[in-house]
Formats: structure tokens, sequence, C-alpha cells
């Protein structure tokens, strides 16, 4: 069967598109913050787990709650953001972030396990 279009079309074309202003997808969803350059869509519930839904973050509070919760504990909070506020070093990092740049980066620690 005959392609429609030649190879790599299609990519030319979805990057002409990213050339035009896209509305911002809102805040973090755990921080609250504005979202930077960069945007990562989260599972707040994991995929493994039966999460469709997406959420947008920043990528050092993805990192920094997938170091924190396991997927079984993500699976049991879903979408509540309070009750993965509840956690200390989670409610300490929030307070700790909400101060900096949408695109601040650092490294997060590893999982305490």
């Amino acid at each position: 069967m005959a392609r429609k279009h030649r190879k790599g079309a299609a990519r030319e074309e979805h990057l002409h598109d990213d050339d035009e202003q896209a509305p911002a997808p809102g805040p973090c969803w755990l921080c609250g913050r504005p979202l930077g350059k960069t945007t990562v869509m989260h599972h707040p519930v994991p995929k493994s787990r039966g999460g469709r839904d997406v959420v947008p973050m920043h990528p050092i509070c993805q990192q920094t709650l997938i170091a924190n919760f396991s997927n079984a504990e993500l699976q049991r909070h879903a979408l509540d953001v309070e009750a993965i506020l509840l956690n200390p070093d989670m409610r300490k990092f929030v307070d700790w972030v909400a101060k900096k740049d949408p695109d601040f980066h650092a490294g997060t620690a590893k999982k305490k396990r």
C-alpha cells in the first residue's frame, strides 16, 4: 500500500506546529507553581496499577514523588495531593521548592528503602 506522505513528513509538520504558542497546561499538580519550559505528564496512579489519568508536573517534583513513594502507596493516594503532602518529607520539599524558579532543577535523593 502506498504512503500518503513521504517518510518523515509527519514529523516535520509536527515540528512546525511546536513553533506556535501552545496554551500552558496550568500549574504543577504537586507544588502548584507555574510550569516552566520542561513539563512532565505524570500518572498519579502508576500505569502498572491501572492508572490512566495524567497530570502536569515539574520534573523535580515528579522525581521527588517517586523517590518517596512506592507504586502501591501512589495507588492508595491516587489523585489526593493533600494526602501526599501529609508525608513530612514531601511537605518539606514543597515548602522549599515554592521559592524556586519554574525551570529550577536539582538532583534528588535516592529512595529510603
